[in-house]
């Protein structure tokens, strides 16, 4: 299997920086063989990629790529704590929290942002159980947050 990294670089992306966490906590913890993110946003060169509710301000297309930033930003989280993304023997579980109108009832087509990407990047070792979870409001306004578990 490919390096996850050479894998994201084949697709035209790759691990950001770790983003800093916007109140009294930490990125990732790891505890034994499982690593925990904090919930990522969709934070992009230090800033909300978009900000509003999916199904209102934030379109469906909008809200998938905003997904895929985060599982992003939490596979850096990831890094940080341990060092190589190849350590990933799996990931576990996705939760994906999507900051929607009443009526928006498509939070699994933005979690399949995350899914899918993860898929693409470590093949079976990415299949994952998953939340999909429609909010009123994220942190600062966001329109989407990831949480990630993966095993290592």
């Amino acid at each position: 299997m490919m390096h996850p990294e050479e894998r994201l670089a084949e697709l035209g992306l790759s691990v950001p920086e770790v983003a800093a966490p916007v109140a009294a906590y930490v990125p990732a913890v790891r505890s034994g063989n499982h690593v925990f993110t904090s919930g990522q946003l969709p934070m992009r060169g230090g800033e909300l990629m978009l900000t509003g509710k999916v199904g209102g301000e934030v379109s469906l297309e909008e809200a998938v790529e905003c997904a895929r930033q985060c599982a992003l930003n939490a596979l850096a989280a990831v890094k940080a704590q341990i060092d190589d993304l190849a350590a990933i023997r799996r990931v576990v579980k996705v939760v994906c929290f999507v900051a929607s109108t009443p009526d928006f009832t498509g939070q699994p087509q933005v979690a399949n942002g995350v899914s899918e990407l993860l898929g693409e990047i470590f093949g079976e070792a990415g299949a994952h159980a998953r939340s999909a979870v429609g909010v009123s409001v994220l942190p600062l306004d966001a329109p989407v947050e990831v949480e990630l578990v993966v095993e290592v």
